[in-house]
């Protein structure tokens, strides 16, 4: 794939369910981090506040995947992570349009990125 020109153009070259389930956490991100700039970075979508990455989000063959662009943040979630039945890495959170992010565990996950990136 190449690097897509836009949220849009990336979005658009997904599967539907996962376009709509990328869309559907696109516009959760939005909400929580008001004045965010959407970008794309490491070609996939994401959400940036000044020159800190925040959040990001891509698609894959078999999972879609969260990141916080930070190597600590999912980590500390990894119990809770476990708990719920979502696979991960140091670096991102898989999930399916099937069983997308809870809104409270993104929410959570991002303010705890905001923290490290010390805009909290």
């Amino acid at each position: 794939m190449t690097t897509p020109g836009g949220i849009d153009d990336y979005l658009a070259t997904l599967p539907d369910d996962q376009a709509r389930c990328l869309q559907d956490l696109r516009e959760r991100v939005i909400a929580l981090l008001p004045g965010s700039e959407e970008v794309i970075s490491y070609a996939m979508p994401g959400h940036r506040l000044g020159k800190k990455m925040i959040a990001g989000y891509a698609g894959f063959t078999k999972h879609c995947s969260f990141f916080p662009h930070s190597g600590s943040v999912v980590p500390a979630f990894a119990a809770e992570l476990d708990e719920r039945g979502f696979t991960y890495t140091k670096s991102g959170v898989h999930f399916t349009p099937e069983g997308p992010l809870p809104d409270d565990l993104l929410e959570r996950l991002i303010a705890a990125r905001f923290k490290e990136a010390g805009l909290a």
